[in-house]
């Protein structure tokens, strides 16, 4: 399958990943997240009092992570003329957002012997994640076949 240039793979992977991450936290929102994540932080708070952990009403929660959902696919046309400030933007997304979001919810649900909101939209955010990264690196492989 040809998805056309780097730019135009670029483009798309950044909107993949956009359209993932609205499914993660429509998972989360469903799975009560909120209700694991901020007893958390609060004890993070008490241990490490430095350490500025948020602690979310779900209105804040959800309205922040729209917010930043908008953002992102607002920026997707500019993503098909691939700007290198744009790619550089992706790389921590990808890392944080994408790739190290997921392994916390799988790795938590693994450590804790039961699964914690989000994990089931985990391994497509990993996915995409990692697809995103390399695109953004430019480390994509272009198969043979799409070549010719």
């Amino acid at each position: 399958m040809n998805l056309g240039g780097s730019n135009q793979r670029f483009g798309i992977y950044w909107l993949a990943f956009g359209y993932t991450l609205a499914l993660h936290v429509l998972d989360e929102a469903g799975h009560d997240f909120l209700s694991v994540y901020n007893p958390n932080a609060l004890a993070i708070r008490r241990v490490l009092p430095f350490l500025p952990v948020p602690v979310f009403t779900f209105r804040q929660w959800i309205g922040s992570l729209a917010c930043g959902l908008a953002v992102w696919l607002a920026l997707a046309p500019l993503a098909f003329r691939g700007p290198k400030w744009l790619r550089r933007l992706a790389i921590p997304v990808a890392i944080l957002v994408g790739i190290g979001n997921a392994l916390g919810h799988i790795l938590s649900s693994i450590y804790l012997r039961r699964l914690m909101p989000g994990v089931y939209s985990a391994p497509l955010i990993l996915l995409m994640g990692i697809v995103l990264l390399r695109s953004a690196l430019g480390m994509e492989r272009v198969v043979a076949a799409d070549v010719a």
